[in-house]
């Protein structure tokens, strides 16, 4: 598979709706990931993200604007000892309570789909870092209505091990901009993850639509140490 530069990628796709990107960074020292959220109503572009113990959760930037917090109000990124969960949607809960209970990732998005959204049906997405003694895996997940078709969900994990310094994956929740919203298709894509968290940070804010950008949560997590770098950005100010 041939390896993708994120910033382009963003760049030509003016609504790739909320997006995933997990990997190594390129110093081959940290477990990286960022999470990303645009919208195109005032409801969704009424979003910011704030810090929620080790994880993450969206708010309304002016509570009194709120018309609908079902589908975008949920925490994106929660921390279960040494996994990392990064969802679109109220599954991370799913994920860290079935998880805690000793199911796997896969097992505990059996029990959940893709959004209720109709005509959309916005897929489902999800990712899982397992980080321990200085190395790491992740999987990443997608929920998607079968062509539109609410009455059958489909269902895909992939999971990588001992990654690669540099890479990473990339998944996201619409091809693009329309009518319906035409939703993620193939498997995750590889791109390149720097070595620096503000590089990469910038990077990714400056290649997402100004009109449609809402967040981003980037997470770069040292293998050796434990010690734990973030970064929030959201054009809500």
């Amino acid at each position: 598979m041939k390896t993708l530069n994120i910033y382009d990628e963003l760049k030509a796709n003016a609504y790739p709706g909320r997006g995933i990107v997990i990997g190594k960074s390129a110093d081959g020292k940290s477990a990286v990931t960022a999470y990303f959220i645009m919208g195109r109503s005032e409801n969704s572009r009424n979003r910011v993200f704030v810090e929620d113990g080790d994880g993450i959760r969206t708010q309304a930037h002016d509570p009194s604007k709120m018309e609908d917090p079902h589908l975008i109000i949920y925490a994106p990124v929660r921390v279960l000892g040494n996994k990392t969960i990064v969802t679109n949607g109220d599954q991370t809960d799913t994920i860290y309570e079935l998880m805690d209970k000793q199911l796997t990732f896969e097992q505990s998005l059996r029990t959940r789909e893709f959004e209720d959204d109709a005509p959309n049906y916005t897929p489902r997405i999800s990712g899982i870092i397992h980080a321990e003694n200085g190395g790491f895996n992740y999987a990443m997940s997608i929920l998607k209505s079968a062509d539109g078709d609410p009455s059958s969900c489909n269902r895909y994990t992939f999971a990588y091990n001992n990654p690669i310094a540099g890479e990473g994956h990339f998944i996201h929740t619409y091809m693009g901009d329309g009518s319906p919203l035409p939703s993620f298709e193939g498997e995750p894509k590889k791109v390149e993850i720097p070595s620096d968290i503000d590089e990469f940070t910038n990077g990714l804010w400056d290649a997402l639509n100004e009109d449609n950008k809402v967040s981003l949560f980037v997470r770069f997590i040292n293998l050796e140490t434990g010690d734990i770098q973030s970064r929030i950005v959201n054009k809500n100010k």
